[in-house]
């Protein structure tokens, strides 16, 4: 176990902390535990006591997306390529599956089922594995830029702009982000909060290109940029004033969009908890070390043996 869990460490340290693809590993993890809040009773003290485990595996999905083959389309779809059903729900149910334009609302419905077969099978370790999953992919599809082609600007002369909008600007600004929100709820049609969802992010695209235009009118372009510490190593990228700047014109979509993607997971975690019969996890609260031990085990051998193809 312990070569495993080496080998794993050697490939995924090798892969960007932050990619143009991802909310951020600092944001998927705080949108994470801050669902586990939300959480009634029977579920809440099992999600706590392997905070750890969890908060940990949220961010695999981003890892794997390097060394396995068909990780990368479960997190976005194109919605611009469906222009004339994009509009509301029951018009894309006439949406066709196409694996080039990314999956994500049908992994949504592929990942809720077997986080309600492992409720019901009581399979803890993978409870936690496909709840800490399933958080990873409802975050992806609150983000505007995994509606579209255009994923990273570019399209329209903005490369970067998938970074500093999921990542730079929660990192800078998640303190002023109100997260207390309601308790978890039942939803009714899993399918429909997919698509919906999708469809709210892809609403907000036209602001995120055109603010993003107007900050760097409005900073200019000689202080767009700049060094900063990021997790202790200088770097260089978007300059906290340009940020500021941007999220300001923004006006709450960033924090928005957050909280909507908290609320999500948290109600889809309690929904497949009661699909599956509202089992007792009392006796399944376990150490969260030995839970990230095994679960990290079983990722490694996945991971390695792609990695070897």
């Amino acid at each position: 176990m312990t070569c495993r869990l080496l080998i794993v460490g050697l490939i995924l340290g090798c892969i960007p902390l932050c990619s143009s693809g991802t909310w951020g590993f600092f944001a998927h993890k705080e949108i994470n535990k801050h669902a586990i809040f939300l959480l009634p009773e029977g579920l809440f003290p099992f999600y706590k006591h392997n905070l750890e485990a969890l908060l940990k595996l949220s961010v695999l999905p981003d890892q794997r997306r390097y060394v396995i083959e068909g990780e990368d389309i479960r997190h976005y779809i194109d919605l611009d390529q469906y222009p004339e059903i994009a509009q509301s729900y029951p018009a894309c149910l006439y949406v066709s599956k196409d694996s080039t334009q990314g999956i994500a609302p049908w992994n949504i419905s592929d990942m809720c089922h077997k986080l309600t077969w492992a409720f019901r099978e009581k399979k803890y370790e993978l409870i936690i594995k496909y709840s800490a999953e399933l958080g990873h992919y409802l975050s992806d599809i609150h983000v505007p830029l995994h509606t579209t082609s255009n994923y990273n600007g570019q399209l329209t002369k903005q490369t970067g702009i998938h970074g500093l909008w999921e990542s730079r600007l929660p990192e800078l600004f998640l303190e002023e982000y109100d997260l207390f929100l309601p308790q978890a709820y039942y939803v009714n049609d899993i399918d429909s909060l997919a698509w919906n969802t999708i469809i709210e992010s892809h609403q907000c695209l036209d602001s995120v290109f055109q603010l993003e235009k107007e900050a760097t009118k409005e900073i200019g372009e000689h202080r767009k940029y700049g060094f900063y510490n990021r997790n202790g190593i200088n770097t260089h990228g978007y300059s906290k004033k340009y940020a500021a700047q941007y999220h300001q014109l923004l006006q709450g979509q960033v924090s928005r969009r957050l909280r909507c993607a908290v609320q999500c997971i948290s109600s889809l975690w309690y929904t497949c908890w009661v699909n599956a019969g509202s089992p007792s996890l009392t006796p399944l609260v376990i150490h969260p070390a030995s839970t990230l031990e095994a679960l990290m085990d079983s990722v490694s051998f996945e991971v390695g043996r792609q990695h070897e193809h």
